[in-house]
């Protein structure tokens, strides 16, 4: 399964299982996904996640000027 910055997953193990998630980065060479939620896992902190541990949804979210709090916007705006 293929991940690219900007998508919105949902983690199925771990933790966070559960919980809405942006893909904020890809380590293709460790076959690892950059995730980050905003308050757990805030932008200047992601967290480094194997991608079975993830699922996608149809979601989006543009990483350009986002910060945590429009992040956290968003992702709860989903789980209502």
């Amino acid at each position: 399964m293929e991940f690219k910055t900007g998508y919105v997953v949902i983690s199925k193990a771990g933790r966070d299982k559960g919980y809405f998630m942006a893909v904020v980065g890809v380590d293709e060479e460790k076959d690892f996904v950059i995730v980050a939620d905003g308050k757990e896992r805030p932008l200047e902190r992601p967290k480094r996640k194997n991608p079975k541990h993830l699922q996608k949804t149809n979601y989006t979210i543009d990483l350009e000027q986002l910060t945590d709090k429009k992040l956290r916007a968003f992702l709860k705006s989903l789980s209502a």
